[in-house]
C-alpha cells in the first residue's frame, strides 16, 4: 500500500504564505494552494480568469480597502506545483503590505501554512518524490553554482531514477527467489541455476556507484569545516584571507592578535567551506586569550578538517602537545612562508605535508587539492546532492545484500527477506514504501500454483 496519495489532491484545507524571502524588495509575491484556493483569492482580487494567465488586479480586504495592485495567476489542479489549485499574488515586496495581504487572505478562509507545507503537498500529491522534494530545499540553500546544478539534477530526478534502476533489480530478484520457494523439494538447485550470487553482487557493484555519487552529494550541500590552527604568527588570519579572496581577518605581527573565531565561507573547487581562523596556541596569562586558546583547541577537534600552520622560517617552532591530541587522518601540516625561505632550505621539503605562501599566493592550488583529497571531493560535472540520510538507507541496503550473500542456497526464505529489507529501504529515500507491489510482480511473472 503507497503511503502518499496516488496523483489525486487530498481533501485538506487550504494554505497560504509569503513565498519570497523577508525585506524590502521590489516583487513580493504570496502564495495560496487547497481547495478553496480559487474562491478565496476571487474575494481578495476579483475574477481570476483563465488558468495561467496573469491579469492586473487590485487587491482588497474584507472592508474593501484597497491593500495593494498587481498580478494574479492561477494554476488549476493538477497542474499545479502541488496537484492542488493554487494562487499567486505578486504585488509590491515591502513587508508591510505583504503580510496586509496574508491578513486578507487568511481572512477570507485560508489558513497560514506550515514551514515547507507547500512541498510538502506536491509530495503528497505524487507530483514528486521524497528525493525531489527535498531537493527543493537544497537548492535554495545552495552556496555555490556546482550546487545549484546539483540540486537541480536531483530536482529533475536524477538522483531518483538512479534509485529506481537500483530497486528494479533488486525486486526482480526478490521475485524470482521468492518463487523459487515453491521448489524447494525439488532435486534442482534454482538459487545456483539462476545465479543469484552473480545477480546480488551485480547489485552492489551499482550500489558502491550510488554511494559514491551520494556522498559526493552531501559534500556538495553540506560542505565542510575546517580550522586553522597553530602557534601565534604563522599566518593563519593570511591564510584565511587568501583563500576567502578579500581581507576577513586582522593581520599583524603582534602575537595574540586573533583571540575569538573568526568564521568565514568560502567555496573551494565548489564545495562549500567553512573556514574558521582560531588564536594562536601558546602558554599565556592573558585570560581573554588564554579562552581564545581553549576555543582553538575545541574546534580543532570539531572540525573535519584542521591546517595546522607552521612558519617555515622558524621550523623547530609548532610542534605541540595540542597537535598530538587531533585526529591526524583529519591533519594538514602546511609550511607557510615559502616566500621567506631560500630556495633549496631544508625546511621547504622536510617540513608540512605542503608549502605554501599565505602572502604570494604559491602553493595555494595545491593546498586546495590536498584539502578536496582529504575529505573525497572529486568536483563532479553530474552530481546531484543527497542527505546523511540518504547514506544511511544505502548503507541499510548493503548490508542487507551482504547478509543474503552470506546465506547457503537452501536459504531461500532468509535471502527473500533480506531483500526485502534492502527492497524496504530503498524506497525509504524516495518515500516509496509499498510493499503490495511485491503481489502484483510475482503474479504477473511467475506461475505460482504449480
Amino acid at each position: 500500500m503507497s503511503t502518499r496519495a496516488s496523483g489525486s489532491s487530498l481533501e485538506v484545507d487550504t494554505i497560504a504564505a509569503v513565498a519570497t524571502a523577508p525585506g524590502a524588495a521590489g516583487i513580493g509575491v504570496v502564495r495560496l494552494s487547497g481547495p478553496e484556493a480559487l474562491p478565496i483569492a476571487a474575494a481578495v482580487s476579483g475574477p481570476l480568469g483563465e488558468p495561467r494567465i496573469a491579469r492586473l488586479r487590485r487587491f482588497r480586504d474584507a472592508e474593501g480597502e484597497v491593500i495593494d495592485s498587481g498580478l494574479v495567476i492561477c494554476f488549476s489542479r493538477p497542474n499545479s506545483f502541488t496537484g492542488e489549485d493554487v494562487v499567486e499574488f505578486q504585488g509590491h515586496g515591502g513587508p508591510v503590505v505583504l503580510q496586509m495581504l496574508l491578513g486578507a487572505l487568511l481572512e477570507a478562509g485560508a489558513r497560514l501554512a506550515r514551514p515547507g507545507e507547500f512541498t510538502e503537498r506536491a509530495y503528497l500529491n505524487g507530483k514528486m518524490d521524497l528525493a525531489q522534494a527535498e531537493a527543493v530545499a537544497d537548492l535554495i540553500a545552495s552556496s555555490s553554482a556546482t550546487a545549484v546544478r546539483a540540486a537541480n539534477r536531483s530536482l529533475a530526478g536524477e538522483f531518483s531514477r538512479q534509485v529506481h534502476a537500483l530497486d528494479e533489480q533488486v525486486l526482480s530478484l526478490r521475485v524470482f527467489v521468492e518463487a523459487s520457494i515453491d521448489f524447494v523439494d525439488e532435486d534442482i538447485d534454482v538459487l545456483e541455476s539462476g545465479d543469484v550470487a552473480g545477480r546480488i553482487g551485480a547489485i552492489q557493484q551499482g550500489l558502491v556507484a550510488l554511494q559514491q555519487a551520494s556522498a559526493q552529494g552531501v559534500l556538495l550541500r553540506d560542505g565542510i569545516s575546517l580550522a586553522l590552527l597553530g602557534p601565534p604568527n604563522v599566518g593563519k588570519s593570511s591564510l584565511l584571507n587568501r583563500l576567502a579572496g578579500e581581507e576577513r581577518a586582522i593581520v599583524t605581527q603582534v602575537p595574540g592578535t586573533t583571540r575569538d573565531l573568526v568564521r568565514v565561507p568560502v567555496q573551494i573547487g565548489g564545495l562549500p567551506v567553512e573556514m574558521v581562523d582560531t588564536a594562536g596556541l601558546r602558554e599565556t596569562r592573558d585570560l581573554v586569550e588564554r579562552e581564545g586558546v581553549r576555543r582553538a583547541l575545541h574546534q580543532g577537534r570539531e572540525a573535519d578538517i584542521v591546517l595546522w600552520l607552521t612558519d617555515l622560517t622558524q621550523p623547530d617552532v609548532g610542534e605541540t602537545t595540542a597537535l598530538e591530541e587531533l585526529d591526524q587522518a583529519r591533519v594538514i601540516r602546511v609550511g607557510n612562508k615559502l616566500d621567506l625561505v631560500s630556495p633549496g632550505a631544508d625546511s621547504i621539503s622536510t617540513l608540512g605535508d605542503v608549502q605554501i605562501s599565505a602572502v604570494t599566493g604559491a602553493g595555494i592550488e595545491k593546498l586546495v587539492s590536498l584539502i578536496q583529497q582529504r575529505v573525497g571531493y572529486q568536483a563532479p560535472e553530474a552530481a546531484f546532492t543527497a542527505r546523511q540520510r540518504h547514506l544511511q538507507a544505502l548503507e541499510k541496503v548493503a548490508g542487507h545484500l551482504a547478509t543474503s550473500l552470506d546465506l547457503d542456497s537452501g536459504s531461500a526464505e532468509l535471502i527473500a527477506e533480506e531483500l526485502r529489507l534492502a527492497h524496504l529501504a530503498l524506497g525509504e529515500i524516495v518515500g516509496e514504501l509499498t510493499p503490495d507491489e511485491l503481489l502484483g510482480e510475482i503474479f504477473s511473472n511467475f506461475c505460482i500454483g504449480k
